[in-house]
């Protein structure tokens, strides 16, 4: 390895208060110690940025340890192998992993890294979305925990977000009818155009009580799946359309994570339709995501399964690009290029 290669690392060094800010970050420059026996180098040329690695930046417990103070923001990553010391993992072999945000991390055991062929995707970034934890949370959080079945209604919050919008084609696929909550006309309109789904609602400028009513009005014969991606007002509001024995799936609180918890007020809704709410974390399927790869990678590549990636560029932008996934600015999957 060369002595004089540097490794460029997006360093959190202040615990956010609210929305993150740049004095929360620093760009670090360290050297690359030399690889032992077993490990690799992975090249990152491009990073997956998700609203939950918002929750990793505080000290609190949760399903994976906080971020030390010090370390590189965990990401998943797909890169290419530079150097190695590891039979498995030759040079010039793709793989994908959870790492940082950072040019290079080093892989080997007891690291969640696996090898990926490009080949078998539209784009090797299509590991960091539609085949990646985002795809893989769709198919599973939906699947297994809102056990759709064909002439049933969904309800997608944040519809058209990475999660959002794959998990309305799969309910498609399913043959279930699809309702799908986002932010502005725009959104909407690629809800139906582009994802396929049946009815669009628009949850700026309502109140809760005019949230419920185009919610029903929309699912005149209520709700069976209710996937959540957003929480607050826009929960509560769907939780007073749900049928009979509906299945609630609270797959993210996206409007949330920057503030104090809002109080759901809407619960006793899941007693009088003996209703289901169950939280998704998809460390729970790790040992199952080798199920998921090829069905989702075969849905890409036929063109069953839309997929759309925002990309910004230049590690020294993490921060504006990670801003975007809660401002809604982004269009489609978030992912930051870095090599």
């Amino acid at each position: 390895m060369s002595p004089n290669r540097l490794n460029r690392r997006f360093a959190l060094v202040r615990r956010p208060e609210g929305m993150p800010v740049a004095a929360d970050f620093q760009l670090l420059e360290e050297p690359l110690p030399p690889l032992a026996d077993g490990q690799f180098l992975l090249r990152n040329h491009y990073a997956s940025l998700d609203p939950a690695m918002r929750g990793w930046m505080d000290d609190r417990p949760s399903y994976v340890p906080p971020i030390q103070l010090g370390d590189p923001v965990r990401a998943l990553t797909v890169g290419m192998v530079v150097e190695s010391r590891n039979p498995d993992y030759p040079v010039g072999q793709w793989a994908c992993g959870m790492n940082a945000i950072e040019d290079y991390s080093l892989g080997g055991p007891g690291r969640f890294t696996n090898c990926v062929d490009p080949d078998a995707v539209l784009s090797v970034t299509n590991y960091l979305s539609a085949v990646g934890t985002v795809g893989f949370t769709a198919y599973f959080a939906l699947l297994e925990g809102g056990e759709p079945k064909a002439g049933e209604t969904v309800l997608v919050t944040g519809a058209a977000g990475a999660v959002g919008s794959l998990v309305g084609q799969i309910a498609k696929m399913k043959g279930c009818r699809t309702i799908g909550i986002a932010g502005g006309p725009a959104k909407c309109d690629r809800l139906l155009r582009d994802y396929g789904y049946d009815a669009a609602i628009d949850y700026r400028g309502k109140s809760p009580e005019e949230l419920t009513e185009a919610i029903r009005a929309a699912a005149p014969d209520g709700v069976d799946v209710h996937f959540e991606n957003v929480g607050g007002e826009i929960l509560d509001a769907g939780l007073l359309a749900l049928n009979q024995r509906a299945r609630v799936v609270i797959c993210g609180l996206i409007s949330q994570y920057n503030s104090d918890p809002y109080p759901t007020r809407n619960l006793w809704q899941l007693i009088v339709k003996g209703a289901r709410m169950q939280g998704f974390i998809l460390t729970h399927y790790v040992p199952r995501i080798g199920e998921a790869i090829p069905v989702l990678a075969d849905w890409v590549k036929q063109g069953k399964l839309r997929v759309d990636e925002h990309i910004e560029e230049g590690i020294e932008n993490a921060l504006p690009a990670f801003l975007r996934l809660f401002d809604g600015t982004n269009q489609g999957k978030m992912i930051l290029k870095i090599a």
